[in-house]
């Protein structure tokens, strides 16, 4: 027959299992893709024009 367990294991394990959900979530909020290498200005217009010229040069 199982036994019971006691009010503080029980609040014990939830409170475990808390903070391991929190730990989980903010190392997911932190896994995401790395940021794009930010171009001179120079370079954004240079696509800019291309992209406004179909291409074109």
């Amino acid at each position: 027959m199982l036994e019971r367990t006691s009010t503080t294991e029980r609040y014990a394990r939830g409170v475990i299992a808390a903070v391991v959900a929190v730990a989980a979530l903010v190392l997911a909020a932190n896994a995401g893709p790395a940021r794009a290498v930010e171009h001179g200005p120079s370079q954004r217009a240079d696509q800019v024009q291309q992209v406004a010229h179909g291409g074109r040069s």
